[in-house]
């Protein structure tokens, strides 16, 4: 029998800053040393009725959310292409006159060091557009083309725009949603997240610091070798 009850736990964010298409000088989560890397978001207890009749106490850490988009190409994506896979994501438009290109380019950067490592099979890439009324398919497949972007592990998404705000806000605790005051129209993060094989959130990292995203790579590395 399993009983699962709400673990008091503590957001190990407290505050994240909202971010318009404005570079800020920010760092993401990083790791130290050997240490394993951290799960954000909140856990629950699971309570295992053993076979002796004792209870068993077990976390079950936070998982992103199921989610289904259309890529670049108009195929539809969704959280199964990712199972079983470690992935970067980031929350971008592509007429974002700001941080945005900044942060794609640290992202083609990025698939370019997974690459040399030969771990292409093993992690993904995948760019959600805040702005998606005007990033159809075709716009993604040209922004795309414009970095260099390999499609075999990167796909560019879009769809109706509350799904979008959605899984940011309430699915990566990151902020993305239309501002009049922002520039592009749109407030959204610049953090980069780490995902690992079991949809966990493992680390933010400011997609505007190349200093940032190397230790991002260090951290997906680290994952490719956890159990």
């Amino acid at each position: 029998m399993i009983r699962k009850l709400r673990e008091n736990s503590v957001w190990v964010i407290l505050i994240w800053a909202f971010y318009a298409c404005n570079p800020q000088n920010t760092e993401g989560s990083q790791s130290s040393g050997d240490a394993p890397l951290p799960y954000f978001g909140e856990s629950d207890i699971e309570l295992r009725r053993m076979d002796d009749g004792s209870s068993r106490a077990d976390t079950v850490q936070y998982t992103i959310p199921k989610f289904s988009f259309t890529n670049q190409a108009g195929q539809s994506i969704s959280h199964h292409d990712y199972e079983g896979k470690i992935f970067v994501a980031e929350f971008f438009f592509t007429e974002c006159p700001g941080i945005c290109p900044i942060m794609s380019s640290q992202m083609a950067r990025l698939q370019e060091m997974v690459k040399k490592e030969k771990l292409e099979t093993a992690v993904g890439f995948v760019s959600f557009s805040v702005k998606p009324d005007r990033d159809t398919p075709e716009v993604l497949k040209a922004y795309g083309d414009q970095l260099g972007a390999d499609y075999s592990n990167w796909n560019f998404l879009t769809g109706k725009a509350e799904d979008i705000y959605d899984l940011a806000e309430n699915g990566f605790m990151l902020s993305a949603f239309p501002s009049d005051t922002a520039e592009g129209g749109i407030f959204h993060t610049d953090k980069l997240s780490l995902i690992d094989r079991g949809m966990h959130i493992r680390g933010y990292y400011d997609g505007t610091s190349t200093k940032s995203v190397d230790q991002l790579f260090h951290d997906l590395k680290k994952l490719t070798n956890e159990k």
